[in-house]
């Protein structure tokens, strides 16, 4: 399909409501039979609204068709939100070979590539790399921390999804070749990869755990952190991350519950610790 013309029926105002309560509300009246249904469907109502009278068969149908199960990454899902919108437009001008099943069955196979890229990137990737920068930056109590993460991470997001939906809305189908194929799995792959390497990274560089017990010799002292240090350094920070990373992932544990416990531990295994350099 060659690169369609933006707004032959629809006007900017139009297009740029349908991204606004996308990005604001796709995560609206979830659930786990819809999950981003609703918010896709309302996202799309406005376009729909312009396309089709509201008291039309059109209508109805278009917005039913909307408010099936959708789920996806919604920063970069807002790529497929463009798509539909192009797509739906093109319908009501009259293009046969679009029509709804197409429609449909294009968001259906996007959902799972657009969630893969974007779930690799955005989690695991752009939000470590932020909140590195904004923890170093927040060090001694700085307030530039936290307005550094709020900041810059919503210009990404807010930035990066605005430029995917009229960049899917621009092209229609022809975006599909850009999260579909080989060359999606493999910048899937390699962002997997760069998320974790920067995962660990930040992970090596905050995590701070010891076990501050020395015991008295009758002619030395006998300090555990630092033999441990010896044999294996930072071993401690290590198993602290991969404990916590079976219990949210393999066991569902939340990081709530995960904080709270290593609160108690810690209280915990301070007073024991204390008790025996007492001795």
């Amino acid at each position: 399909m060659k690169k369609q013309q933006q707004y032959q029926l629809l006007d900017k105002k139009t297009v740029h409501k349908s991204y606004t309560r996308w990005i604001m509300f796709n995560l609206v009246a979830t659930s786990y039979e819809f999950l981003e249904a609703f918010g896709f469907a309302y996202s799309m109502e406005p376009v729909l609204k312009k396309l089709y009278d509201p008291k039309s068969k059109e209508y109805r149908e278009a917005l039913k068709r909307h408010s099936i199960f959708f789920n996806t990454e919604p920063q970069l899902g807002s790529l497929i939100t463009g798509i539909t919108v192009g797509l739906e437009e093109q319908r009501a001008l009259g293009n046969k070979e679009i029509n709804g099943d197409f429609i449909n069955s294009l968001k259906v196979g996007l959902m799972g590539p657009v969630a893969g890229i974007g779930d690799s990137m955005i989690p695991g990737m752009i939000i470590p790399i932020l909140l590195s920068i904004g923890m170093g930056l927040g060090q001694g109590g700085n307030v530039l921390g936290p307005i550094f993460y709020i900041v810059s991470y919503n210009l990404i997001a807010i930035l990066g999804s605005r430029y995917l939906y009229y960049k899917g809305y621009e092209l229609g189908t022809a975006s599909v070749d850009l999260f579909v194929g080989d060359v999606a799995k493999k910048v899937t792959q390699a962002i997997t990869v760069l998320g974790t390497v920067v995962t660990g990274g930040v992970a090596a560089s905050y995590v701070t755990v010891g076990l501050p017990i020395k015991i008295q010799m009758a002619n030395a002292t006998l300090d555990i952190q630092k033999i441990l240090d010896g044999i294996f350094p930072s071993l401690l920070p290590l198993l602290v991350v991969f404990v916590s990373w079976y219990f949210m992932a393999k066991r569902h544990v939340s990081p709530i519950k995960l904080i709270l416990a290593y609160f108690i531990i810690s209280f915990v295994g301070y007073g024991i610790a204390y008790g025996i350099m007492a001795l």
